[in-house]
């Protein structure tokens, strides 16, 4: 099967190995059950997986992509070299699973999983095992775990029920440079809709939704890419700040 050539590259890449063209892989992900399935392989070489990357667009179907545990960091955050080569910065409302989420099918699912999860402010580091992202297409990009390279949380919090997760008020500084600052519309039109949409589309996935991971749920500011050296400083009304450094 194409797809499983495709999974050994990425492992390969992942080992330190090169990166992989799009143009040698581009016809080997026919579909989103394709990428998912090298998600799998990925992960049973890789693992273990500490999270998850979702989002959801108008007219698109809602995407899924594991965050290995090793890349999952708290706030303030250092990244060496090694730890990230090409650096991309999402800044993004992300829920840590707090204790074991209800039956999907249950009628009061969403209203039960509110307690199950604490909300936090979150930095994507934004990598890839392609050697070019502008020329892979959405597929390729989707089983490279959706381009993650890393996730930065900051202070959970667990009592963030009351807050609007539809718009909030972020801040995005990449040292003297603000992209970010003021309303911003979350992805998918609400961050907990969008956990919970994935919940429900998850099933055992790379193991499903357990305790202790985290779910991103889509950029606030775009995806700019920035130089090593450069310091990034987050913070989401009502949740606050969040740091990763990148030193040369």
């Amino acid at each position: 099967m194409a797809h499983l050539g495709l999974a050994d590259r990425l492992i390969l890449a992942r080992n330190g190995g090169r990166r992989v063209p799009p143009a040698d892989m581009s016809d080997s992900v026919a579909n989103a059950s394709d990428a998912y399935a090298i998600h799998r392989r990925v992960a049973d070489a890789v693992g273990p997986v500490g999270g998850f990357k979702t989002g959801r667009r108008p007219g698109q179907d809602q995407i899924m992509a594991p965050i290995f545990q090793k890349d999952v960091r708290a706030s303030p955050a250092v990244f060496t070299r090694a730890d990230i080569d090409r650096i991309g910065i999402e800044l993004e409302v992300g829920f840590i699973v707090d204790r074991p989420l209800p039956d999907v099918a249950d009628a009061d699912f969403e209203r039960r999983a509110r307690d199950c999860v604490s909300a936090v402010a979150a930095l994507e580091i934004v990598d890839t095992r392609l050697t070019d992202i502008d020329a892979a297409p959405p597929l390729l990009r989707l089983a490279d775990n959706q381009l993650n390279g890393a996730v930065v949380i900051g202070a959970p919090r667990a009592d963030w029920q009351a807050l609007d997760l539809t718009t909030v008020n972020a801040r995005l500084d990449l040292d003297s440079q603000t992209v970010l600052d003021g309303r911003a519309d979350v992805p998918g039109g609400d961050a907990f809709a969008t956990f919970c949409a994935l919940a429900r589309m998850i099933g055992s996935h790379c193991g499903g939704l357990s305790p202790g991971q985290v779910v991103i749920t889509g950029s606030l500011n775009g995806m700019p890419f920035i130089e090593r050296g450069t310091p990034v400083r987050g913070w989401i009304d009502g949740l606050g700040e969040v740091a990763a450094d990148f030193p040369t």
